[in-house]
């Protein structure tokens, strides 16, 4: 069964997202656990805890995911960014894993003034740190596949795989994909032949039971541009072809995937109905009975 979602805001408390999460028609839902551009966090409360799981219960919601700050880089060759950011993570894990969210996506890092090897070593010892300081908690990392701008590290499988195999506890990392990013950073999945030649190569690298969840995007720039820049399902340059693929994919039956367009309400055909609720029903247009 496909399971789809999006992201939703917190504003209000955690169990706001639960609920417009259902208004919106989502089996899934995504969530910041704090505000994503500050490194503080107000602590959760075992209210919020209970309220959150009302909904889900309420909402039949399953596959929650919490999305890591965006002020994170653990592959910074600064040393004072670098704790910072270990620490900033741990926490991360600490407040799903208070919510029974089983996995927080995170940009891998930037390497900045160092090289990508290093950079790439630094993000596999910060997850090993990560991963010495949080044995017990059951919430995991998913490292998202990033378009590639500037010295963003995991736009390509092969540094990803790379991040993995240096981390002690590999077990405890997961991907999530992101559409945009993969084609942004030239990947070609609007192909049939080409989406199917990068699935197998995904497999060989880091194998496909790696794969926890999805990001749904359409691209606003060209095919390998190597800029992130989110648009609405089958409105921007990759048309609705890969999303189709993604949809009926049987490898890909159990995966969240998450829609991380913009919100506000729909206009032309689907004018009437939010964005999100247009994005979910063309993605559900496009599975084959």
């Amino acid at each position: 069964m496909t399971i789809l979602g999006a992201h939703m805001s917190i504003a209000g408390g955690y169990y706001k997202a639960i609920a417009s999460g259902a208004q919106e028609t989502c089996d899934c839902v995504q969530l910041f656990t704090k505000n994503n551009n500050q490194w503080k966090a107000k602590l959760i409360t075992d209210e919020d805890v209970e309220r959150f799981h009302e909904q889900l219960d309420t909402h039949n919601i399953t596959h929650t995911l919490s999305h890591a700050s965006y002020l994170i880089n653990m592959g910074s060759p600064k040393d004072e960014l670098w704790r910072k950011s270990i620490d900033a993570f741990i926490i991360e894990l600490q407040r799903a894993d208070q919510l029974r969210i089983p996995y927080v996506v995170i940009h891998p890092g930037s390497f900045t003034t160092s090289t990508e090897a290093e950079g790439i070593s630094r993000i596999a010892e910060a997850l090993n740190e990560v991963h010495r300081q949080t044995k017990g908690i059951s919430s995991q990392c998913l490292l998202e596949t990033t378009a590639g701008q500037g010295t963003n590290l995991g736009w390509n499988f092969e540094q990803l795989a790379e991040m993995i195999e240096q981390c002690q506890n590999p077990d405890l990392v997961g991907i999530c994909a992101d559409t945009c990013h993969m084609f942004a950073a030239g990947y070609n999945l609007c192909d049939e032949a080409s989406y199917h030649d990068i699935w197998e190569t995904f497999d060989k690298l880091i194998g496909l039971e790696k794969m926890k969840a999805f990001h749904l995007n359409d691209s606003k720039k060209e095919f390998a541009s190597r800029k992130d820049r989110h648009e609405h399902i089958g409105l921007g340059h990759m048309g609705l072809a890969p999303f189709r693929f993604l949809v009926n994919d049987p490898r890909f039956d159990d995966v969240p995937m998450y829609l991380e367009t913009a919100k506000g309400d729909a206009d032309g055909e689907y004018e009437g109905i939010s964005w999100d609720a247009a994005n979910l029903k063309v993605l559900r247009g496009l599975i084959e009975s």
